[in-house]
């Protein structure tokens, strides 16, 4: 409240007249002229007349509104920028939601697209092509070395992360069944504030009513525990149980990461009773926290059944995979799942080249370090903000940076200062910037978000 109330007291002051004033009415001013010369909104959003207003109005009323967006539309982006319509560069710290691992239009991503464009971009999963399983090998082959889940074996490709999940879940059933023909054993276990996506497979493992409540009833079968609670594990995951879905990092649900003894509790009790281990590493994974796969760190009896990715392996073009161990594969035949355009040869060479980057340990390493630069900014904006700020959580680049109010209003003061940054779960701020993010750029971001800070929090 008081977060609001402050900013509300800027907009009077703001909106003041430019008149001679005395005593109170001159501290307000010299309170605008202060907060004026410290702040300059360098990027004010888009006014309706603007070319993104009149581009914004003439489209809408053709779009299904499904999202909530604000003025600025977005016409090319390079490295850790975007530009808008009228020309103005923003520091995304977005990453287009932990997609653009590579940053905004890389080189040679360009250019693959163009060479395999011009060769063959679809041919149906009716044949093979020469990408779909060199990217299955790649991906397999690196999740080994990387310390990750041992005994990964094989890979479907498909074309998001909602999609990925899908199919973890189907095959889950799966195997369910041919360990237990009666047709007990069809329980999916999922925690509370995870999100799997939004088709009604992976939306049914989404606890949250704001995402089911409209489309229910969700599909039957789906058992919600308390993420991180390793005392109700044995209670939660029973004979019944197929599988146990799970993000090693909640990134939708605020930046929230497993504790490495509830994994290992988790591992340990889907092993007693048969049920399998699915991570859903779409927004954790690939070299985001500094290693290959957010679980690469984890001993083996806490490695997934099932692992699924997207967001990070297309860079931004629409790709995604599940990666199972022998003990799934082997009960998947001809005929269980399929996709049209998963797995087409122009995605999977992106995502083969995509993949190659990703498991440079140079790179993961330099993550590592930029995290670093990150958390020594949050911990100065903990310390000058402290009624604001209450606690940093997440690891190498993707953090979370836990408010006391609402953030919105940071939001925007950073979009209008050029500083692109979401949200996650409540009241949180979520950051997933390009892994190739400078220590420059980080550094130019924490002075624009501090900004941004002192604008909400300025008192008239």
């Amino acid at each position: 409240m008081a977060f609001r109330t402050a900013l509300r007291r800027v907009a009077a002051v703001n909106a003041a007249p430019a008149t001679r004033l005395t005593g109170a009415g001159a501290g307000a001013a010299a309170a605008r002229r202060s907060y004026a010369t410290a702040s300059q909104l360098t990027h004010p959003d888009p006014t309706e007349d603007s070319p993104s207003g009149k581009m914004v109005r003439e489209h809408v009323p053709y779009m299904v509104t499904t999202y909530s967006r604000p003025p600025p539309v977005f016409v090319k982006g390079k490295g850790s920028y975007l530009w808008d319509l009228e020309d103005r560069k923003y520091l995304d710290f977005t990453s287009g939601i932990a997609v653009n691992s590579l940053g905004h239009c890389d080189e040679e991503f360009s250019k693959i697209i163009a060479e395999q464009a011009q060769e063959l971009v679809h041919a149906s999963n009716l044949y093979y092509n020469p990408w779909t399983g060199a990217l299955s090998k790649l991906l397999v082959e690196s999740t080994k070395a990387s310390g990750g889940m041992h005994d990964a074996s094989s890979v479907f490709v498909c074309n998001s992360g909602s999609e990925a999940n899908e199919a973890g879940i189907k095959f889950a059933r799966k195997v369910g069944k041919v360990l237990d023909p009666s047709g007990s054993k069809v329980e999916i276990v999922c925690f509370q504030n995870a999100f799997h996506g939004r088709t009604m497979g992976s939306l049914s493992a989404t606890p949250n009513p704001k995402y089911q409540a409209p489309f229910a009833p969700m599909v039957p079968g789906f058992k919600v525990g308390t993420y991180n609670d390793i005392a109700a594990i044995p209670s939660l995951v029973t004979e019944k149980t197929c599988s146990v879905i799970v993000e090693p990092i909640q990134g939708e649900g605020g930046v929230m990461p497993a504790t490495e003894e509830f994994l290992v509790a988790l591992g340990k009790r889907c092993r007693e009773v048969g049920a399998l281990l699915h991570y859903d590493e779409i927004q954790c994974g690939l070299a985001r926290t500094g290693t290959f796969w957010a679980h690469s760190s984890l001993p083996k009896e806490a490695h997934p059944d099932i692992l699924t990715t997207a967001k990070a392996i297309g860079n931004g073009f629409p790709i995604a995979a599940t990666i199972v161990n022998e003990h799934v594969a082997s009960k998947i035949k001809v005929g269980d799942h399929g996709t049209t355009f998963g797995g087409n040869p122009l995605a999977c060479r992106l995502a083969h080249y995509i993949v190659g980057r990703l498991a440079d340990k140079q790179l993961q390493e330099g993550v590592k370090a930029k995290s670093e630069v990150f958390l020594r900014g949050f911990e100065k904006l903990r310390n000058k903000f402290p009624s604001l700020v209450k606690e940093v959580r997440g690891k190498g680049l993707i953090l979370g940076l836990q408010l006391s109010e609402d953030p919105t209003p940071v939001i925007k003061a950073a979009r209008e200062r050029g500083l692109l940054v979401i949200t996650a779960g409540t009241n949180t701020l979520r950051f997933v910037p390009s892994l190739l993010v400078t220590e420059g750029e980080i550094e130019e971001g924490l002075k624009i978000l501090e900004e941004s800070f002192e604008a909400a929090m300025v008192k008239a």
